[in-house]
């Protein structure tokens, strides 16, 4: 970066070029142009830098988050994601101010940061990773010239050796091919796809959560202990979205039990009417009422919206994988739309520091997240400026009196513990790395100045540390995590929605059910291998039907159902595929045409809850 006054750097820019390597330098050179036409910015703790956060250390982390969603029309960037994005940049900064104060942990050495937002999407996010990388790139000064004739100050941006991040996985596959060319190692805390795991290509990448072959494992294992065999799969567009219902249906092959109805994916950038379109593709075949969902946390908001607006309400079954989660915001103003979906979650726990952390957070106390301001505007539904304030909005004038978790609702989010446990991840890999580099040396040595990302990666990929939650970090040679998941359902009780923990998955299924009256408690733990049904809503039925039945509609009452069956598995395979790829059976081809029978058998009990 240029530190003169301001300069006039000579030439016409450049045009960039299709070859991501050669984009790569020519965006750093045009960035490096715009910066010496700017006045410089004085330097210290937490000071912006090019729309991110800066925290200066010894070493410098890298962060991605994503911290507005998707911009339309033209625009990179939407609106602020409280949670999602937010809440785990928060927790970024907690974790650096916990190792910070370790004196156990890089003692005399401060960890730093430079953390980006990616704007939920992969090219946004890839452009701004460029900043990572600036460091490790020659720049060339000689055609800048500076008003008044002096020579240009030119300074090199900190050295980032180590990012952490991104959310999406497609965000994080971009990121993940530039960072490998300059050997940065690279440690996610929500990217699932298993495109990720070939360390052929994504080498210096490594995650803290389990890759989606083992989440689409337990949904097929959710799905066949339901008994539900006839399903339909939605996707979002994007390497998490595709290949998160790629594995799905291949274990579903591999399985056998379950047929696939029809596979729909939901465009990158959705035109006005899609998820319209999506919904009345869904409705086509009306036994297919389970619908797998592998997509991001807009597309699943504007997907019940739509389903919403179809009238559609109790007539899909969503099964969710880990993007939906526990998470607040796609259900937000459409519960009922969600009442009695499953979903999945890699098994996490709620860090109370985190929340004592930032419930405490306030304007004034935490001026180094420049995002923090909008955060509070949208927390608080108040604007800081007076003069923003328009008639009829609704909004008030900001008092800086709000707090968190007392004048808003306050709920951690998932993927918390992931992010602290990444960080940490970087922080006991460079740990490791100067006990055996530097013994005995206070501070960094000669032989960590500077820091190899190949030795670095070498260490990260050796750990075995308890996690902030208490649970083991580590990671296989691919440089992922283990497999561990709790299954929620959303339920609505009382005119209270909550997401509701009613099992869990390590290598195998196991749904936990409490059945509670006044006179009655049962108390049943199952395998996979059981035959349970519908696990649905806050009140029960138990219906037994014909095995080769889906699940009958369910109807808007205080009573919900639980179906157990015994089913074949079956399949006779014949010639010609499906379009979604998979064989045709006969027990497809019978689920396509069948009418429900309506004889069954109840066992009824009123007010019930699971």
């Amino acid at each position: 970066m240029f530190h003169p006054p301001p300069c006039r750097p000579d030439g016409t820019g450049w045009q960039r070029r299709g070859s991501v390597l050669l984009l790569l330098l020519l965006l750093l050179l045009d960035s490096s142009l715009k910066e010496a036409a700017q006045a410089a910015k004085p330097k210290g703790p937490g000071h912006t830098h090019l729309n991110s956060i800066r925290i200066d250390g010894d070493i410098s982390l890298g962060g991605l988050f994503p911290v507005h969603a998707r911009g339309h029309e033209g625009k990179p960037c939407g609106e602020l994601k409280k949670e999602k994005g937010i809440h785990r940049l928060e927790a970024m900064l907690f974790a650096l101010d916990r190792i910070n104060n370790d004196n156990n942990l890089l003692p005399n050495i401060t960890l730093g940061a430079r953390i980006l937002d990616t704007c939920s999407r992969d090219t946004h996010a890839l452009e701004q990773s460029l900043t990572f990388v600036q460091a490790l790139i020659e720049k060339d000064g000689t055609d800048v010239k500076c008003l008044g004739g002096g020579a240009p100050i030119i300074t090199k941006p900190e050295r980032v050796v180590g990012v952490i991040g991104a959310s999406s996985s497609s965000v994080s596959i971009m990121v993940a091919n530039i960072l490998r060319l300059f050997k940065i190692p690279q440690v996610s805390y929500a990217s699932t796809a298993p495109e990720l795991s070939d360390n052929t290509r994504y080498d210096f990448f490594s995650r803290v959560v389990p890759p989606d072959t083992y989440q689409a494992q337990a949904m097929v294992d959710i799905v066949k202990a339901m008994r539900w065999n006839y399903v339909s799969t939605v996707a979002s567009e994007g390497n998490y979205g595709e290949s998160g219902v790629e594995a799905f249906i291949q274990k579903t092959r591999e399985d056998g039990g379950v047929c696939i109805s029809q596979s729909v994916k939901i465009p990158r950038e959705p035109t006005q009417g899609e998820f319209d379109k999506i919904i009345r593709r869904l409705r086509e075949n009306p036994n297919a009422r389970v619908v797998i969902i592998f997509a991001n946390e807009d597309d699943i908001k504007r997907l019940l919206h739509a389903a919403k607006k179809a009238n559609q309400t109790g007539h899909f079954i969503w099964v969710g994988s880990d993007s939906w989660g526990s998470k607040i915001s796609p259900v937000l103003h459409q519960e009922e739309m969600a009442e009695g979906a499953v979903t999945i979650l890699p098994k996490r726990q709620s860090i109370k520091g985190f929340d004592r952390y930032f419930i405490s957070r306030t304007l004034e106390n935490n001026r180094r997240n420049i995002w923090f301001a909008e955060f509070w505007e949208n927390n608080f539904s108040c604007k800081l400026s007076r003069h923003a304030l328009k008639k009829g909005s609704g909004l008030k004038k900001c008092t800086n009196q709000e707090r968190i978790g007392k004048d808003s609702n306050y709920e951690q989010e998932g993927k918390v513990q992931f992010v602290i446990d990444a960080v940490y991840s970087m922080a006991h890999a460079l740990h490791n790395m100067h006990q055996e580099l530097c013994p005995g040396k206070v501070g960094l040595c000669a032989k960590m100045d500077p820091i190899n990302g190949t030795h670095l990666l070498k260490h990260i990929r050796r750990l075995n540390f308890k996690g902030i939650a208490g649970n083991p970090v580590l990671f296989n040679e691919n440089g992922d995590a283990p497999g561990r998941y709790e299954i929620y359902q959303y339920q609505i009780r009382n005119l209270t929605a909550e997401y509701k923990i009613i099992g869990h998955w390590t290598d195998q299924l196991h749904l936990n059910m409490y059945i509670q009256t006044t006179t009655l408690t049962i108390s049943v733990s199952l395998s996979a291998s059981v035959s349970l049904g519908l696990l649905y809503m806050p009140k029960v039925y138990v219906v037994l039907f014909h095995p080769e039945q889906n699940v009958p509609k369910r109807t808007r009452s205080l009573k919900a159902v639980v179906t157990a069956a015994t089913m074949s598995n079956k399949f006779n395979p014949k010639a010609g595929l499906r379009p979604n790829g998979e064989a045709k059976t006969e027990l497809c081809e019978s689920l396509e045409t069948q009418s429900f029978s309506t004889k069954q058998t109840y066992i009824s009990y009123s007010n019930h809850a699971i």
